[in-house]
């Protein structure tokens, strides 16, 4: 149900930050007036900002370009941020990278960043991780924590550079200690997963928190996690509840889906399926294919929606389609009972052997019975015999039970009772009904069993 760890990926930086009023508008206005290129940037971060007047990225445009053909760095670096994201000026790519290599050169650590990001990224040049990586690590170098995170991404997935946990950690590390929130996330995902440093919960979550708490959502998500497996924290439902609904408020897909998951099952807050359904339907339409089959769920046993075949196959169609194997299973009982469209067998099969090749049990068993009565498939006791096994050998109880019979019957294998009532055995231990009766059938139902499953 839960979705693993998330990284914070690489980042252009934005440009500078200034505080100002009305008062410092005025003066700073003048002294732009007369030529000054580090006035002239400043007012263009106010008016790029709204900070003393009226926000105009039009006239921020107008400052930056002003003091960035004085070959001031920082507006150089400012102005090619505007025509990458298109703001105040036509978008262009080229013209941000124009720019960005300007301040680069003069070693302005932000534009050295900015400019490895477009060629990571391979907007207005050529695409070129050798030439990413060169840039972030001159700023790097000079401390810039943005660019810090980014070489750590890039040895982390080994983009231009041999790749290197350690040397990933080293760099995030930086980063994190500057406050850098993204590279907080990231270094603690190393220490969950033991990747180039030891492996510590509790280092995980006081770097998961630090990120957090300065409102990255991949953080809040990854700490709810940690709380709800209690890993390196007091194991609190609660608590996971709340940090799921932060990254959830900000749109996070995984935290929604978990989110509603807790609502469903009463987890850390009051079990609601209307809330349920909201986080799901919230994750479902941007595509998370676990809401899309949650939510599948919840129109099919009418909780916290109106019940509706129809509504369901839809969901469980749109997560089947993108592989998920509970959902593909889901699929193949709704054809085989004719659930919200029409009975087919010959459908049911395709959906139970596609959930079945990635090993879900029941999908398996099903598909198994499938074969052994001969239904949207050529009768093949054989092939019900192997599926049947491998629900089996998972520890599904209908499974077992079938397998039994076919033991004991002699179908697809070579009778063997002895065989027939160990996976008699196995179902019955987990309450499969058939099973027991069975053993009982046998006179076997007395007698302690030799070994126990590895049920579920």
């Amino acid at each position: 149900m839960f979705q693993p760890l998330r990284w914070c990926l690489g980042l252009l930086a934005l440009c500078l930050a200034l505080t100002a009023g009305a008062q410092d508008f005025e003066r700073t206005k003048r002294a732009a007036q007369r030529g000054s290129a580090k006035a002239q940037n400043e007012l263009g971060v106010m008016y790029d900002s709204g900070q003393g007047v009226a926000q105009s990225d039009a006239e921020a445009v107008k400052w930056y370009r002003k003091a960035a053909e004085q070959g001031l760095a920082d507006a150089q670096t400012n102005l090619g941020i505007m025509y990458a994201n298109g703001q105040g000026v036509a978008q262009s790519d080229a013209e941000a990278v124009q720019w960005f290599r300007k301040a680069a050169e003069q070693g302005n650590a932000n534009a050295q960043n900015n400019l490895g990001w477009m060629y990571g990224q391979g907007r207005g040049v050529a695409q070129s991780d050798a030439e990413a990586l060169k840039w972030y690590r001159k700023a790097a170098q000079q401390g810039f924590a943005n660019a810090q995170h980014n070489l750590g991404v890039r040895y982390a997935k080994g983009l231009g550079v041999v790749q290197s946990d350690s040397e990933a950690v080293q760099w995030y590390r930086k980063a994190a200690e500057q406050g850098f929130a993204n590279a907080q996330n990231n270094l603690a995902v190393m220490y969950a997963n033991g990747q180039g440093v030891a492996q510590s919960d509790a280092e995980a979550v006081k770097w998961y928190r630090k990120a957090a708490e300065q409102g990255i959502a991949e953080a809040q998500y990854n700490l709810g996690l940690m709380y709800r497996k209690g890993q390196g924290v007091a194991q609190s439902d609660a608590e996971a509840v709340q940090w799921y609904g932060k990254a959830a408020q900000q749109g996070d897909v995984d935290a929604q889906n978990n989110l509603g998951w807790m609502y469903q099952n009463g987890l850390g807050v009051a079990k609601s399926y209307a809330e349920a359904v909201k986080w799901y339907r919230k994750a479902a339409e941007q595509g998370d294919a676990q809401a899309e089959n949650n939510l599948g769920v919840m129109y099919e046993n009418g909780q916290g929606v109106a019940q509706s075949y129809a509504e369901a196959m839809q969901w469980y169609r749109k997560a089947a389609e993108q592989g998920l194997a509970q959902a593909q299973y889901s699929l193949g009982v709704m054809y085989r009972q004719g659930h919200g469209v029409a009975q087919s067998d010959a459908e049911a099969v395709q959906w139970y052997r596609k959930a079945a090749q990635q090993g879900n049990a029941d999908a398996q068993s099903n598909l198994g019975w499938m074969y052994q009565n001969g239904r949207g498939v050529a009768q093949s006791d054989a092939e019900a015999v192997q599926w049947f096994r491998k629900a089996a050998e998972q520890g599904n109880a209908n499974a077992q039970h079938n397998l039994g019979v076919m033991y004991y019957t002699g179908r697809g294998v070579t009778r063997d009772k002895a065989e027939a009532i160990r996976w008699y055995r196995k179902a019955a231990e987990q309450g499969q009904e058939n099973a027991k009766a069975a053993l009982q059938e046998l006179g076997e139902d007395k007698k302690p069993s030799v070994s126990r499953s590895g049920a579920k």
